[in-house]
């Protein structure tokens, strides 16, 4: 058979969560095995969704291969036979931001799903991504964050790209319509220690300009920190915790010098004092 000649594979993939190990075929392909090897594999976990991660072996398909064959539905064509999903994809439109940094730099992109489940979800994006970049994803209806991955992307025909985004791990209530928590306008002093945009370690003084049990909006630090980054805050006498930068006002908007951040710890929490009634923390009634 000629080299170029599009063979069919078995490759063994094994989810990066540990619960899922099986084989998948990829048919019609023309690179070598070595290739397909060298390179990660997107597939699909039965339990967290689509994945990708380098193979663990491989072995070209012949009519007495004995390897068992399950089909990867992002290569094979769309006859083929799927694998069980984690749950239910759902062809709803719901409005997200998706941010982070690309080949291109940094970007914060307003979009709107074209499909979803507790895994992730597929999205159109005018900005570049490639497989396994690192992203943020907003459900506007709520304001909650979640960092996501790249798994999938292909050329959209009206422009940009259809990609999709996976949670780290399985989140149902993700895309509902409510916040998990209630935001609340407050204006506190806190501290706020990191390392800046160059590595170089900072501190300085914030203030919050509404906070939750999940996190809160600070004033005044945008442009020393980036997304995904893990900073402290300290408010005085209330004790400190570990946050994660969330995302960043876009600059020539309202929230421009304005960063999110989700708590690292919830059991942590300086401004509990000011989420929490009293009442509700001594369980006596007002």
């Amino acid at each position: 058979m000629p080299s170029s000649a599009a063979k069919s594979y078995s490759l063994r993939v094994r989810c990066p969560y540990g619960d899922f190990d099986d084989w998948i075929t990829l048919a019609n392909r023309l690179e070598s095995l070595e290739q397909l090897c060298a390179n990660p594999c997107p597939f699909e976990c039965p339990t967290h969704g689509a994945q990708l991660a380098f193979p663990l072996q491989g072995a070209e398909e012949t009519s007495t291969a004995g390897i068992p064959a399950r089909t990867s539905p992002l290569f094979s064509p769309p006859a083929a036979k799927k694998s069980r999903r984690s749950s239910e994809r759902k062809a709803f439109h719901v409005p997200v931001i998706v941010y982070g940094w690309s080949k291109t730099g940094s970007f914060h992109e307003p979009t709107t799903t074209l499909m979803f489940n507790a895994s992730g979800a597929l999205v159109r994006l005018a900005t570049p991504v490639n497989l396994g970049d690192r992203l943020f994803i907003v459900n506007k209806f709520t304001q909650e964050e979640l960092e996501v991955r790249v798994v999938f992307s292909e050329p959209f025909p009206l422009g940009g790209s259809q990609v999709g985004l996976a949670f780290q791990n399985p989140v149902a209530t993700f895309w509902r319509k409510t916040r998990r928590s209630t935001r609340a306008p407050q204006t506190l002093r806190v501290f706020v220690r990191g390392n800046d945009r160059n590595g170089n370690p900072f501190s300085q003084t914030s203030y919050t300009m509404d906070i939750s049990e999940d996190g809160a909006r600070l004033d005044g630090c945008a442009y020393l920190t980036t997304p995904g980054q893990l900073i402290e805050v300290k408010r005085r006498w209330h004790g400190k915790a570990k946050f994660r930068v969330a995302w960043i006002g876009q600059i020539g908007t309202s929230e421009s010098n304005q960063i999110g951040i989700c708590t690292a710890d919830a059991s942590k929490l300086p401004w509990r004092d000011k989420v929490i009634p009293p009442q509700a923390k001594s369980g006596k009634k007002p």
